[in-house]
């Protein structure tokens, strides 16, 4: 519930980013760029190996929000994304989202979020805005 939310609450959740992963994503979204789905390609570019689409991490951005804190029956509003670094197949990533503001005329909830690597470097980071009942 709203009101059993406060400043400074905290949740995460993590996973490893797989072949199946960026695959899958790939099919689903329509990105077929060939950074994601091309070795050879890659390769050639300043990453040096395919990487996942950024999108993958900030996708579990809105898990944490819509199971974990607010959690179920949360209206996901806006959300900011800086992509800092990329993420390679095999990396563990966790997206962990923070409470700094409520608006409680509205029930509004506002989050800094940020997904880190397995080295806690920062891939994504920015503030989302939810609404929860």
């Amino acid at each position: 519930m709203y009101d059993e939310i406060k400043i400074g609450d905290e949740a995460e959740i993590s996973k490893v980013v797989t072949e199946e992963d960026i695959q899958k994503f790939s099919e689903v979204s329509l990105d077929t760029n060939p950074l994601h789905l091309d070795e050879e390609f890659a390769g050639k570019t300043i990453f040096k190996k395919r990487i996942a689409h950024g999108i993958i991490g900030a996708s579990l951005i809105s898990a944490v929000l819509g199971t974990k804190l607010p959690g179920v029956n949360t209206i996901y509003m806006s959300q900011t994304l800086n992509f800092l670094a990329p993420v390679y197949i095999g990396d563990e990533i966790t997206a962990r989202v923070k409470v700094v503001k409520k608006r409680d005329d509205k029930h509004m909830i506002f989050f800094e979020t940020v997904v880190v690597n397995q080295d806690g470097k920062k891939v994504i980071t920015g503030e989302a805005l939810v609404k929860k009942d």
